[in-house]
Formats: C-alpha cells, sequence, structure tokens
C-alpha cells in the first residue's frame, strides 16, 4: 500500500516548516527530512531576519541596499514584493512564538542589529542564534498539528513526473510536465517507499559542502537541486556562490560562523600584523557587501602569504559581548580566544547558494505541482549577491506563497498510480572509502578551481574532473543499493557540474562570480543563466 498525501514538504528548515504548517490548513501534509526534524541550515543561522522594523526606516531603503548587492541581477518586482511583504511574515513567526531579542533600552522594542550592505538597522535577531530559536518554535508547533506526519532519517531518491512515467511505459510525455511524487529512502531501514502527492515543495537548503571548506552543516548536499534538475527543472544562476567572509580559523573550529553581525557592531579586520585594510578596498570598509570582502581577504593572504586574518572586537567590553553574542563567545572561548581581548581569527568559507531552481513570484519551477523555497531556489531577489540576512526573509515570503498558490491548484489534481521501487541485481556497497575519496576529491578540486576567484582554466578542468566523477557515480549508483552517503555523493556532483557549467557560460565578472580573464562586468551579460537537463 503505497503512501499518499496533498503536500509533500522535503526539509525540516524554516522554508519547510513554515510552509507544512500554512499547508496542514487544508490538507495532509508529509514532511520528510534527512536527519532529525530540528537538523537543518536554518538552525545554524546566526544573524537574523532583515524587515523594516522601524520608522526611521523605510521599504525603499531596503529595496535600494538589495538591489546595490545584487549587482545588477535582482529582479526588482521580486525584491520589491519581499521587502513589502516580509514585516507581514515576521510578524506571523513572533505569533507562532519565535522570541527575538528585545532592546536593552526598552524591552517593548526588538534590538535591530546592522549587517555589511544594510544602511539601517533592521536585523531582527534572537541574540546570535537567530536560526535556532526559529525551529524551536516553528518545530513546536508542527509537531503538535494532527495533519502533519513527519518522517525523520529519511531522504528523497528522485522525484516522480509525468515525463518520467512516460518514459517508463514508453508513451508521450506530457507537456507541462508534472509532479506525482517521489521514492523516498529511510535510511535506518534502507527500504525504498514511494509516497504520491498532488504538490511537492523542496526546502532543502544549500549545497555548502560541494566545497572543502564552508560554513555549512554536513547535510548540505544540495540535494534539492540536484533531484529537480534530474527531473527537468531549469536551474538558475549557479555560479554565484557566496563566501562568507569571516569562518573561523582553528583545527578544531570545524565550520563555526562569526557572524556578520560582529562587523555590524564595529568589528574591524586586520592582517597579522594589526594592518585594517578594507579602507583600501570599499569606502564602506567591514561592512561592504560579502563578495567584496570576502575577495579583499582571499587578496590580503595571497598577498602577505597568510593562513587567516584576524576580527578585531575589542572595543567591546566583555559583559556587551557575552550578551550580544553569547554562543560566539564561549566556543572563541572554549578554544582560547577572549573576544574581549583578542582577535579572532578568521577566513573566508563558501556559505550561501544565489542560484538554484528557477521559480516564480509564487514558488513555482519550471514542473507544474512542484514548488521550491528557501536557499535552493533562485527566486531573483538575491541577484548576483545576497544582502545578508535576507535568506530568512526570503524563505518565509515566499513559502507563504507557495501555500496560496498550491491551495488554489490541490482541487485540480488528480492522484497518479506510481510504481514500486526495483533494486534489481544491485548489492550491498563495502567499500565506504570509495565514496569518502570520492567525495573528498570534488569538495578539493572545487576549492581550488572553482572559489572565491577563478580562471577559464581552472574552471575547464573543474569541468574535466567532475565529468570523470559522475560516470563514475552512476556505475556505483546502478551497481549498488542506494545508502545515504551514495545518494548525497550523487547530488553533490551534479551540483558541482552545475556549478561549473553556469560560471563557464558566464564571460564577465559579477557579484559572487569572478573571473580573472573577464575582471569586468558586460553590459551584454545582465540576464540570469539558465540550465537544464534535456529529458
Amino acid at each position: 500500500m503505497q503512501r499518499r498525501c496533498d503536500f509533500l514538504v522535503v526539509g525540516s528548515g524554516v522554508a519547510g516548516l513554515f510552509y507544512a504548517l500554512r499547508a496542514a490548513e487544508v490538507g495532509s501534509v508529509i514532511l520528510v527530512t534527512k536527519r532529525s526534524a530540528a537538523d537543518s541550515n536554518t538552525m545554524y543561522a546566526q544573524g537574523g531576519i532583515a524587515a523594516v522594523w522601524d520608522s526611521s526606516d523605510t521599504p525603499e531603503n531596503h529595496i535600494e541596499d538589495t538591489l546595490v548587492a545584487g549587482a545588477g541581477l535582482c529582479r526588482r518586482e521580486i525584491v520589491d514584493m519581499v521587502v513589502r511583504e516580509g514585516p507581514a511574515r515576521v510578524a506571523e513567526l513572533i505569533e507562532l512564538g519565535v522570541e527575538f531579542s528585545r532592546s536593552s533600552d526598552d524591552v517593548s522594542k526588538y534590538d535591530l542589529g546592522q549587517e555589511g550592505g544594510h544602511s539601517h538597522r533592521r536585523i531582527l535577531h534572537a541574540k546570535d542564534m537567530t536560526g535556532r530559536e526559529i525551529i524551536r518554535a516553528l518545530l513546536e508547533a508542527v509537531r503538535k498539528h494532527p495533519s502533519i506526519e513527519i518522517l525523520e532519517q529519511s531522504m528523497v531518491v528522485d522525484l516522480l513526473t509525468g515525463s518520467w512515467l512516460a518514459r517508463r511505459t514508453g508513451a508521450m510525455p506530457p507537456v507541462p510536465d508534472t509532479i506525482h511524487g517521489a521514492y523516498v529512502l529511510n535510511l535506518e531501514t534502507d527500504k525504498v517507499e514511494t509516497i504520491g502527492a498532488r504538490q511537492v515543495a523542496l526546502c532543502t537548503g544549500g549545497a555548502g559542502k560541494v566545497y572543502l571548506f564552508t560554513s555549512n552543516p554536513d547535510l548540505a548536499s544540495g540535494d534539492g537541486i540536484a533531484m529537480a534538475y534530474r527531473a527537468g527543472a531549469r536551474v538558475r544562476n549557479m555560479e554565484f556562490v557566496q563566501f562568507h567572509p569571516t569562518c573561523l580559523y582553528h583545527p578544531e573550529a570545524g565550520s563555526f560562523l562569526i557572524s556578520e553581525a560582529c562587523r555590524g557592531e564595529g568589528g574591524i579586520l586586520r592582517s597579522r600584523d594589526g594592518t585594517a585594510f578594507m579602507e583600501s578596498y570599499d569606502a564602506r570598509t567591514e561592512l561592504a557587501p560579502r563578495d567584496i570582502v570576502a575577495r579583499a581577504i582571499d587578496r590580503e593572504l595571497k598577498k602577505r602569504g597568510d593562513d587567516c586574518v584576524f576580527l578585531d572586537m575589542t572595543h567591546h567590553d566583555r559583559p556587551f559581548l557575552e550578551q550580544r553574542f553569547p554562543a560566539i563567545f564561549q566556543r572563541c572561548l572554549q578554544l582560547g580566544i577572549d573576544m574581549s581581548k583578542d582577535p579572532i581569527p578568521v577566513v573566508p568559507a563558501a556559505h550561501y547558494f544565489c542560484g538554484g531552481v528557477a521559480t516564480d513570484e509564487m514558488a513555482r519551477s519550471s514542473i507544474d505541482g512542484l514548488y521550491v523555497v528557501g536557499e535552493s531556489s533562485c527566486t531573483g531577489l538575491h541577484g548576483a549577491n545576497r544582502l545578508a540576512s535576507n535568506s530568512l526573509l526570503e524563505a518565509v515570503v515566499f513559502a507563504h506563497r507557495a501555500v496560496v498558490s498550491a491551495k488554489a491548484r490541490l482541487e485540480q489534481t488528480d492522484w497518479v498510480e506510481l510504481p514500486d521501487w526495483e533494486h534489481g541485481g544491485a548489492v550491498d556497497l563495502d567499500e565506504l572509502v570509495v565514496i569518502n575519496q570520492t567525495w573528498e576529491e570534488i569538495r578539493r578540486f572545487m576549492w581550488n578551481y572553482v572559489g572565491i576567484v577563478r580562471t577559464t582554466r581552472r574552471l575547464q578542468r573543474a569541468q574535466h574532473r567532475v565529468q570523470l566523477v559522475q560516470e563514475e557515480i552512476r556505475n556505483y549508483y546502478w551497481d549498488f543499493r542506494l545508502t545515504g552517503d551514495l545518494l548525497e555523493l550523487r547530488n553533490l556532483a551534479t551540483v558541482a557540474g552545475l556549478v561549473v557549467e553556469s560560471a563557464l557560460l558566464r564571460r564577465e565578472s559579477r557579484g559572487l562570480h569572478y573571473n580573472l580573464d573577464f575582471p569586468s562586468t558586460d553590459s551584454r551579460f545582465v540576464r540570469d543563466t539558465e540550465v537544464w537537463r534535456r529529458l
């Protein structure tokens, strides 16, 4: 007996949980997440959510800041819509129980932070653990809802579409294509289940683990982008990968992020000899957009031969730092760094994908019934570079809009009989070292060849390597039984190929994409880069 639902939601970050709560008002929801429901990219978000909240600020200011950061590729109508609808969605988060930090001077007001690229203080935050607080409140509401079923430790293998069914039966594929469900692997039992759905929402987050150094948790393997691409959905602007300027540099730190809010509170970037260098790169110094700051740090490291630069917060006393940045302060202290006395060693790391599955103003992809929300999507809000703290805002605005569209579509869709999964003659993969080696190879050549600064020759080398790796993975996929590691590796290789292909198509430098062979912006490339799989 196959499982069915009105709404299949993949991912349990802010986008997935917010979408699930709204969708459950009118239908049944199955939420699939590959770790525990609390584990997501959102959980690790430190900074906050940007919204016009104070009378000294205006939507026009926020719109202009977003457009400037986006380096000419933002869709203005999308920016306008997100900025103007944002405060209402933030108010809904507050109604659901999210507790943002209050001003120490007036507890009736929120403590609004400022980050790079923002002209005003407009970042609502929960100290430096904003993502954790949002997930706490949303997950509490989701777990209580009788119409939402959560499948933890489960991973979507592939999406099931009309075209896929047509190829299987030899019939003509439908135009336009339509979503019908997904194959889902239970990571605890190793069984693949077929789930039929009237609509599917991919809310799977980004793909930072495609790079050797990243601020993202291990689960960020680009699953939603990869599975949508394999299903035939259009993918847009994958060359624009945001490198966060300040990831903690320490052998025991892992991927711990030093929030941009630190620079918003006056943090100064210094070289090892104490020189403050940002004024040499941009008049906005430490509050310049992330692409500029990350490239400046990269340049300083290469020029001086140093391993890291330092973020100096010593102009603040210990009580302020402990209150404003409790998680960062404690983590640094555990590693022997007292923020009130010692500059923090930092390096850039892969952080956020501005590209993703191409969607419209209602989060609809090019496949009918397939919605993509959050970092997996490319809505046109971020353009060539995301403005800090606009990501959580984008997630809730488009989650709301996706449900509005999905509700209207709900009664127009019929159930389709789907075939059960067939594993054929696949056997168990007994050499995990093969997967680990291939994973490491992808991440290393992506870091070396497709990083902050690129060249055409490096990109071509990366393209050659990724093609060889993808062929190896195809052999693993068909010869061996599925595991979560194999699925993640397959998805990572797909995303790596998309980033390289898109980067080669953009023969200029703009925003997050900087190619030494084409160091200037070119008006002929004021357009999106779109790629898709020819089925």
